[in-house]
């Protein structure tokens, strides 16, 4: 059974850096996308980064490039998001995905498109204060 735990999550000062991390158990596969996505109150679920494990292909959505920064440890199962000169509006639950194949975007965008991810954590809450 598939299982993703974030941590990391904060409440902090606009400015500042935060990582968040996501361990992932229970799966074997050899090559699938993991993504980070997030959701501030009532507004849907969006895409923030994804990596394609097989080749290292990123991708970001353009309200975070150059600030957020996606990475795995292949050796600890782990997923990474490095969150620097953090905003208010970056507030919002984060959530860690898979997917059990090639990483997909919105059309048009270089957001990841969390209707195509199998697998699901519970979230973080990230809180960035002005």
């Amino acid at each position: 059974q598939v299982q993703l735990v974030e941590s990391g999550g904060d409440s902090v000062q606009a400015g500042v850096s935060l990582r968040l991390s996501c361990a992932a158990s229970g799966y074997t596969y050899s090559s699938y996308c993991m993504g980070w996505f997030r959701q501030a109150p009532g507004k849907e679920r969006e895409g923030v980064a994804a990596i394609y494990t097989a080749t290292g292909d990123t991708y970001y959505a353009d309200s975070v490039k150059g600030r957020f920064t996606i990475s795995q440890d292949n050796a600890k199962n782990t997923l990474y998001l490095q969150m620097n000169s953090l905003k208010p509006e970056d507030t919002a639950t984060y959530y860690c995905a898979v997917r059990v194949s090639w990483c997909t975007v919105v059309p048009g965008t270089s957001r990841p498109d969390p209707t195509h991810f199998d697998y699901w954590g519970l979230g973080t809450q990230v809180t960035v204060s002005s």
